[in-house]
């Protein structure tokens, strides 16, 4: 009898670990040329249902996410950063949105891109 609730034990055991085992993580490459351009990234990355952390580089362009894959896919995080205004490789912002961003943040114009580099 011992053994048999050991074993339901260690099978219960190993069933719940591996059904929380759920976050994944992912690298975007995300268009934008200062602080704002983060903020403004971040915050939308994190409003996706199921992203628990979301971290930009503005000097590698690179946002780096680590998502619940049962609520959330990379598809529906780029969406939702081009809704604000910056471009992922998979998804365009539209010119409306893009043109929603501040003056010193429209990455796509060659003399704002001159102004951020060191």
């Amino acid at each position: 009898m011992k053994n048999l609730i050991v074993m339901i034990l260690v099978a219960f055991v190993g069933f719940t670990a591996t059904a929380q085992d759920k976050n994944t993580r992912a690298s975007l490459e995300v268009e934008g040329v200062c602080g704002m351009c983060k903020a403004r990234i971040e915050k939308a990355s994190i409003k996706t249902k199921g992203v628990k952390s979301a971290v930009w580089n503005v000097e590698t362009k690179q946002l780096n996410l680590i998502y619940d894959a049962g609520k959330t896919d990379v598809n529906a995080i780029s969406t939702n950063v081009a809704a604000v205004g910056h471009d992922t490789k998979e998804i365009k912002a539209t010119e409306e949105q893009y043109n929603s961003v501040h003056a010193c943040c429209l990455y796509r114009d060659e003399e704002v891109k001159k102004d951020h580099q060191n």
